[in-house]
This record gives structure tokens, C-alpha cells and sequence, in this order.
């Protein structure tokens, strides 16, 4: 397996832009309600007007009907995506594609355009060891995007920007790569920790549940221990309780989640519709995260943030320092990374934003 720079995914790697002024959800305005809270999960919703337009089909979607392909190249750190159909595609960071040479994680979120062509897509491997087929699968392309990512650790490696640089050896007896600029293998220490946050939730889950949940057919693929049957179980009683909650109001657009009375994450969508599709997919994200959170929790000892400190979360991200970069298919990626917490948001060639996400350090 060999690992490959981020710079082929993007036309400019990430430029800092300084420290960032923008209130991306005061200029929505967006409102909170919530909590909605099951023993140590509570999730609160965002609400605000929904963009005009189609609504795009998510991944999970699009790969279902056949109408996108994510395939292989040889690279543990790069796949390509093709939209062959004629509505454009919405692929969220976190996004976990099955199948292939191992199981992925993509890392950015795109719209996709119809009739796309083969672009290329950022990835990490979530699978360790395996290079090869995985049973009857096909092992040059991916077959589902099922799940999410579960891991907040995780999440923030992928999404992290670039470390500062720092001083280069100067000289002919300088390495080569320093001689030449390039910086330390930062995408070799991001696969490193989403290794490890891998190992970390399947410790978690296994310990929470009483139970091992890596399979047998493959034990470090996290896809597979996701499937397991004892977690979905488990996840049953949180769903039942929260997903209702996204379901009631026509203008959610978006959720925040707190674990053990303590800011988690949040994503937002550009519209209501967009959020619907994704609902349930991040809601069993958040919920595997807690169960593995849960041992030793007492939910009664830990109350869930009021709504202001939820809101003051949300805001306390967008004022990070501020890089960009741009990304395949016209898209742009900006990077806030604030002391307590790091916001992302993806924008189209037109300049609308299609997905902000924001994760607590």
C-alpha cells in the first residue's frame, strides 16, 4: 500500500486566509430548539429558510441506483468518482465506501455535477491490512456508503488544516524533500490517526456492548463492525427516541449533538430536504459514537448544554483562523480552526455553500 499527497485532490493546497470575521449562521438567521436527549446523546436542531433548487441525491443514493461509480486507483489515499446520471450528487465528509481493496472514508464533501466525468476524491483507509478482494466483492470498485463515520477523532484528523511550517534545512546535504519544499508526510500522520480512532471505537464498542463487534472476515474493517448485529440492537432505543425529532419541523436544517453533557459536533445542510435525506444516516453515526462513549457515563450526573451554549459553539468555530483550498468538480473548502473547535464548510462553482460541519477539539 502506498500513501499519496492531498495536492493532486485540489487545485491549491490550503491557503491561510487569517482570522475569519464571517457568522455563517447569523447571516441564515438560524435558530435552535432542543434538547432532544436519550441517556447520554442530546441532540438539539438548526433551524432556517431552505435554499431553492433540486435537491441532489446523497451517495448512498446515487451508488444505489447505479448511477455513480467510486473506483480504485491503486492509491490508499485517492479513489475517483464518476456521476453518470443527470442529477448532481452530494457526498459528505465521513461518507464510508464498502467494498474495493479496503473500505474508505472520504474526506471531503462535494457536490457532484451530472455527467461529471472521473474525478478524483480524497480518502483514507479504514480497513488496515487488507489489499485485496473481500469475498465475492468486486475489488476495483466500491458497492455502498451505508454508514458514517463515528468517530469525532477521526473526523478531525481528516478535516484538520495543514500543520505550520516550520524551518527547512537549507543546504546540499538537506534531505530531499526539504531541499525541494515539500512538507513533512502529512497525510501518512492523518491515516496513522484515523487508524487508530478506528481501533479506539472498535475497543469502545466491544467493551460497551459486552461483546466483539470486528468480524471475522475482516477485523480491522470498521464497515463490518458497524454491520454488526448486537450494535444495531443497541442503537435501536436512541433512534426510536431522537429521529422523530428531525422529522416534526419542515424548516430543520441541520443538527448539533452533545455526548456526556459535552459539544460533539454539528452539520448543517443548505436546505430541509438535503437534511431529510441525511437524518438517518448521521443519526446512527452519533448514536454509535455515544454507545461507545457511554460506559462509565452517568447520563444524570452529565445534563446536556442549554441551547445558548450550543449556539455559542456554532459561533465560537466560525471565528477560527481561516484557510481555503480548492477542491475537484469547482468545489472550494474552507477551514476555520478556532482553539476549542474546527469548522469546515464546502462550496460550489457558484459560491453556495452545500455542507458546514463543525467539531468540537
Amino acid at each position: 500500500m502506498r500513501f499519496i499527497s492531498v495536492a493532486p485532490l485540489a487545485a491549491a493546497a490550503l491557503a491561510t486566509v487569517g482570522a475569519s470575521s464571517g457568522a455563517a449562521l447569523a447571516d441564515q438567521g438560524t435558530r435552535i430548539s432542543g434538547p432532544h436527549t436519550y441517556q447520554n446523546l442530546a441532540v438539539y436542531f438548526v433551524h432556517g429558510t431552505s435554499a431553492g433548487g433540486a435537491v441532489p441525491l446523497t451517495l448512498q443514493e446515487a451508488l444505489a441506483k447505479g448511477q455513480v461509480q467510486v473506483v480504485e486507483t491503486g492509491q490508499v489515499n485517492e479513489l475517483q468518482i464518476e456521476n453518470t446520471g443527470t442529477e448532481h450528487v452530494f457526498i459528505q465528509a465521513g461518507d464510508i465506501v464498502k467494498g474495493g481493496k479496503q473500505d474508505r472514508v472520504l474526506t471531503v464533501s462535494l457536490l457532484l455535477p451530472a455527467n461529471s466525468g472521473r474525478v478524483p476524491i480524497a480518502s483514507f483507509c479504514v480497513e488496515q491490512g487488507r489489499w485485496t478482494a473481500r469475498g465475492k466483492e468486486d475489488q476495483s470498485k466500491f458497492s455502498s456508503a451505508g454508514e458514517a463515520m463515528p468517530s469525532r477523532s477521526a473526523l478531525l484528523a481528516m478535516s484538520a488544516p495543514p500543520p505550520e511550517p516550520k524551518a527547512r534545512p537549507e543546504g546540499p546535504n538537506a534531505p530531499t524533500t526539504a531541499r525541494l519544499g515539500r512538507p513533512a508526510d502529512e497525510v501518512a500522520e492523518k491515516q496513522r490517526r484515523v487508524w487508530d480512532s478506528v481501533a479506539t471505537t472498535q475497543k469502545k464498542l466491544s467493551q460497551g456492548l459486552g461483546a466483539a463487534v470486528a468480524s471475522p472476515q475482516s477485523t480491522s474493517s470498521l464497515q463490518l463492525s458497524l454491520e454488526n448485529e448486537k450494535l444495531k440492537e443497541a442503537r435501536t432505543g436512541y433512534i426510536k427516541a431522537l429521529r422523530p425529532g428531525g422529522e416534526k419541523d419542515a424548516d430543520v436544517i441541520g443538527y448539533v449533538v452533545a455526548i456526556n453533557g459535552k459539544m460533539s459536533a454539528a452539520n448543517i445542510y443548505p436546505s430541509n430536504a438535503l437534511f431529510r435525506k441525511m437524518w438517518d444516516k448521521q443519526l446512527a453515526a452519533v448514536v454509535t459514537e455515544a454507545i461507545g462513549e457511554k460506559q462509565g457515563a452517568a447520563p444524570a450526573a452529565s445534563p446536556p448544554p442549554p441551547a445558548p451554549a450550543v449556539k455559542d459553539f456554532l459561533a465560537a468555530a466560525e471565528k477560527g483562523k481561516s484557510y481555503e483550498r480548492a477542491l475537484a468538480a469547482g468545489m472550494q473548502q474552507e477551514v476555520r480552526d478556532a482553539d476549542k473547535s474546527l469548522f469546515n464548510e464546502a462550496r460550489s462553482a457558484d459560491g453556495n455553500w452545500v455542507h458546514r460541519s463543525y467539531l468540537a477539539k
